[in-house]
């Protein structure tokens, strides 16, 4: 009987390791990675339209472009850099580091409204594209998204489990950028699922390390995809209502 209870436990002590180990690596290192693959999913998504529209576009597209690019480039840079001075326990330094990042994001919000609406100008006038008046609710959504979540990140920089979240949900409010390169991704209006998902795997880290969801998570998410889809909304369909008020905006 003794023996029978042993041969019963080895399997169910392996399972408890197993998952202690999974707790453990999701614990120290999900943040880092997911900082990383950001990294990727930017690089490869825009290498599929940087070098013919900003690199070697013709025509040259405004100066501002390359600012704005440069800017947000570096706030992926940032994130990783956090996370990794997070992960290797250099939080006295992170903290430091973070004005620069609280600094940078007061850049990249008026930044992104500003290059939104030079570029729609310049789409339309210089390239001649529909509806580019239209497109202005994803890039301003985007900002209403990214800024509140950076501030509210900065308000509770203390409280390390709700900053983290903050910031990593203000970095995955960006990727729809990278996410649309793809064209499948944005002639479906589907990038937002894709930036969602990123923000689901935060909460399944919770759920397996915790046993629960954080409540930023909770909070932060249905109001998120409700603003993404009014964007999609205002974007596809261009009701008059919002013709008014981008027309408006662009001076025309």
């Amino acid at each position: 009987m003794a023996i029978g209870n042993a041969g019963l436990a080895a399997p169910i002590e392996k399972d408890a390791s197993a998952t202690k180990q999974l707790k453990t690596l999701l614990s120290r290192h999900f943040y880092f990675c997911m900082a990383l693959a950001m990294a990727v999913l930017v690089v490869w998504g825009f290498s599929h339209t940087i070098d013919t529209s900003l690199f070697h576009a013709n025509p040259p597209r405004p100066l501002l472009l390359w600012l704005h690019g440069a800017a947000f480039s570096t706030w992926v840079v940032f994130f990783i850099l956090q996370s990794a001075l997070v992960r290797v326990r250099k939080v006295s330094l992170h903290r430091s580091l973070g004005w620069f990042g609280a600094g940078l994001a007061m850049v990249m919000v008026p930044l992104g409204f500003t290059i939104a609406v030079i570029m729609a100008r310049f789409d339309t006038v210089v390239l001649h594209q529909q509806a580019a008046d239209a497109f202005l609710s994803i890039p301003f959504a985007d900002m209403i998204i990214f800024g509140p979540c950076v501030v509210m990140a900065v308000y509770w920089r203390k409280k390390s489990e709700y900053h983290r979240r903050l910031v990593f949900i203000a970095t995955c409010q960006l990727m729809d950028a990278a996410i649309g390169r793809f064209d499948f991704w944005f002639n479906h209006s589907i990038f937002y699922a894709g930036l969602d998902f990123l923000i689901v795997l935060g909460m399944v880290r919770d759920w397996v390390v915790d046993g629960r969801f954080h409540k930023v998570y909770l909070y932060a998410l249905p109001p998120m995809i409700a603003i993404q889809s009014l964007a999609i909304y205002l974007w596809r369909v261009n009701p008059r209502w919002w013709q008014g008020i981008t027309h408006a905006i662009l001076g025309w």
